[in-house]
């Protein structure tokens, strides 16, 4: 990476830390098959607090969390021990208990009826089994607001025990389908999934610094959450950690890492499944997983629902997006330049990568910030990707 290319991604950085529109810290990264080609941090952990964004904090990866899940899946499939189409209460009864939502009754009581057909573990990958999240569903809301449905933040068993909004297959409807998808794991394995995962996914590829439990060095490097305000102010959430001795590894959102570990996660996803210290996954397996799943259904934009969590939102409007295993795809070029078939996904506190195999080269942009769909956060990193592929194209 030439010095004037460093240099104008480092002030890309500290220009969104500054200013009445800013972001508290950010750290971002680019990396090709060979290794990290830009790493760079700017601003601060915790607002108005000394300790410095440096590129080994720690941050809460919440749907970020989701592609690492998906992996540990297709590696069970690899070895023959998980069919993605037989009914995934094969391996997990309780997910064959859900039933689907079909309205509420005058007192607010859910009417539920029996699926006439199975959820199955591709389902779960796909977001097609019938799950959402209370923040971008209203009937999950209302579930939530007069029944009592915990959270999935909570990190509980309840918390995914869910009616399903439709009959599995049928429909797109992003929620927490990759929490019981490391059900399925966790009940194949006889393992926790975040034990799986650190076996099979972190050791392999040198990612010293990512858990579903901090260790005390993560602790002291975790960026603090913030809320932004209606007047774009910035308040630091201090307390806000995710349960560190969960009941569940949510394999949807549970995570905690560094966005030089992320970045080794999707370098092995550009060299096909090979990593640092050995290979995750098979080039076959990747090939298959990264090609769209959805058939004829289309990606949806995501509504607000509970503000405070999240805007609404939607990647490049009005540019059609597939869904594969388990990352969205861009059907069409991007206008940051990433071309069509390329994976990325993001995460509830704005955290956001891409991974671009046709070119080799992928990125993470991390922040620690709510609603999801922060303006200033998105725009920045769209920012920092087109310079990444104003560079590449060179």
């Amino acid at each position: 990476m030439n010095p004037g290319f460093t240099s104008s991604l480092n002030h890309l950085l500290d220009a969104a830390t500054v200013g009445s529109q800013r972001v508290p810290g950010v750290v971002a990264a680019i990396v090709g098959r060979d290794g990290l080609v830009y790493e760079g941090a700017s601003g601060q952990r915790t607002l108005g607090q000394a300790p410095a964004m440096t590129t080994d904090s720690v941050f809460a990866l919440f749907s970020t969390t989701k592609a690492i899940t998906a992996t540990a899946v297709l590696q069970l499939v690899e070895e023959g021990r998980l069919d993605l189409d037989a009914p995934a209460r094969n391996y997990v009864p309780m997910i064959g208990e859900l039933k689907v939502l079909e309205g509420f009754d005058s007192d607010g009581t859910p009417r539920l009826r029996a699926p006439k057909k199975h959820i199955t573990t591709r389902m779960l990958l796909l977001h097609t089994a019938g799950l959402g999240y209370e923040f971008f569903n209203e009937d999950y809301n209302r579930l939530a607001q007069e029944q009592g449905q915990p959270s999935v933040i909570s990190g509980s068993l309840a918390a995914l025990v869910t009616p399903l909004l439709f009959e599995p297959g049928e429909q797109w409807e992003y929620g927490s389908n990759m929490d019981w998808a490391g059900l399925v794991v966790e009940a194949i394995t006889g393992k926790r999934l975040g034990e799986v995962m650190q076996q099979r996914i972190f050791e392999p590829l040198g990612m010293t610094d990512t858990a579903f439990t901090m260790t005390p060095s993560m602790l002291q490097r975790r960026a603090s959450i913030h809320q932004r305000a209606e007047d774009g102010s910035l308040s630091a959430l201090e307390d806000f950690i995710l349960p560190q001795a969960p009941e569940v590894h949510m394999g949807g959102h549970g995570l905690y890492s560094t966005v030089k570990d992320y970045c080794q996660f999707i370098r092995a996803w550009l060299n096909d499944g090979q990593g640092e210290h050995g290979r995750i996954l098979k080039p076959e397996t990747i090939r298959f997983a990264e090609k769209n799943g959805l058939e004829n259904l289309k990606v949806k934009a995501l509504p607000s629902v509970i503000p405070s969590l999240s805007n609404a939102a939607e990647f490049f409007p009005g540019m059609p997006k597939s869904w594969a295993m388990s990352f969205m795809v861009n059907d069409q070029d991007a206008p940051t330049g990433r071309p069509a078939g390329s994976l990325a996904w993001a995460g509830l506190a704005n955290l956001f990568y891409w991974i671009d195999r046709k070119n080799g080269i992928g990125g993470f942009w991390a922040t620690q910030i709510l609603p999801f769909a922060d303006p200033v956060s998105v725009n920045a990193y769209l920012d920092f990707e087109t310079a990444a592929y104003r560079h590449l194209t060179r």
